[in-house]
């Protein structure tokens, strides 16, 4: 992307807007998102979490925790002289925005999540419900996804995952199957993810390897954050695809449509994009990037 250079700048005052990202996605997954918000006034900001892309890799991968990409969010802002922020998270960044916004509730101007809504910060039940194959239970299984992973160069990985993300099923192998297995070469890209998108995260992957994307986010579900009260006091906002996959996992429509998780987060906003999925931001650009402005714009 030549509108994007990465440079160490000082950033001061507000009006900052802080993208995290999901699983196999890297800062440069909101790519459109940083040129729109710039663009239309804002301070963009798009980390890699520790372990992940350009990032540094932890001297202990296998002991990253959801606290720590909290910990270094509140030390980039330090870093940069940022006191308030709008977060914008994608999958499993909801968890480290939410959990933000939750501790920092003075320095969120505003949360918007992409394909999760906040849930209450305890281990997920999912897998209880769904076959041995589903490909959250298959990762958190020390040793079988790098295996699997293993048989491929990065970009091949990355290529599998988001096909397989990208459609409207639940990810399952069946029980001779790895999760890669589930694609193969002749599968082709979605139509919005290009061979050059592709180069770019196979290359970040390259650098950084999954082991700490392993542990955070698949392997530390069970963490415990000390949350004694799960209210989340900013204004939020939840864009949804309804072809997300995330929308099939046992609970979770429902979860969002009864109001139920508008009792956590009572100022939240609820947007479904018809033909959204998991990938919405890279999917339909113009269109999330006008969500994201609106609810900007309406909350500075």
């Amino acid at each position: 992307m030549e509108q994007i250079q990465h440079n160490f700048v000082t950033v001061r005052g507000s009006n900052v807007v802080v993208f995290l990202h999901g699983f196999p996605e890297i800062w440069y997954s909101w790519r459109h998102q940083m040129v729109a918000v710039a663009n239309a006034g804002f301070r963009a900001i798009s980390p890699d979490y520790r372990g992940y892309g350009l990032s540094d890799t932890p001297p202990q991968p296998e002991k990253t925790t959801f606290s720590d990409l909290v910990a270094d969010l509140v030390a980039i802002l330090d870093h940069l002289g940022v006191n308030k922020v709008f977060l914008v998270a994608k999958d499993f960044g909801a968890r480290p925005a939410y959990l933000f916004a939750l501790f920092h509730p003075e320095r969120v101007s505003g949360v918007i999540t992409l394909g999760v809504p906040f849930v209450p910060p305890e281990p997920p039940k999912y897998q209880e419900s769904l076959p041995e194959g589903f490909y959250i239970s298959r990762w958190r299984e020390p040793g079988r996804a790098e295996a699997d992973f293993g048989r491929f160069d990065a970009k091949t990985v990355v290529r599998t995952i988001y096909i397989l993300f990208s459609r409207s099923e639940i990810p399952i192998a069946e029980e001779n199957q790895e999760i890669m297995d589930l694609a193969d070469a002749s599968t082709p890209l979605p139509p919005w993810f290009s061979e050059e998108d592709l180069a770019t995260y196979g290359a970040l992957y390259d650098k950084s390897g999954f082991k700490t994307a392993l542990k955070v986010p698949y392997r530390s579900f069970e963490e415990d954050f000390g949350v004694t009260d799960p209210i989340v006091k900013v204004p939020a906002l939840l864009i949804m695809g309804c072809k997300d996959y995330v929308f099939k996992f046992p609970g979770m429509e429902q979860y969002i449509k009864s109001g139920k998780a508008k009792e956590f987060v009572p100022d939240l906003d609820i947007i479904y994009l018809p033909e959204g999925t998991h990938f919405v931001q890279e999917q339909s650009p113009e269109v999330v990037n006008e969500l994201i402005l609106d609810f900007l714009n309406t909350h500075i």
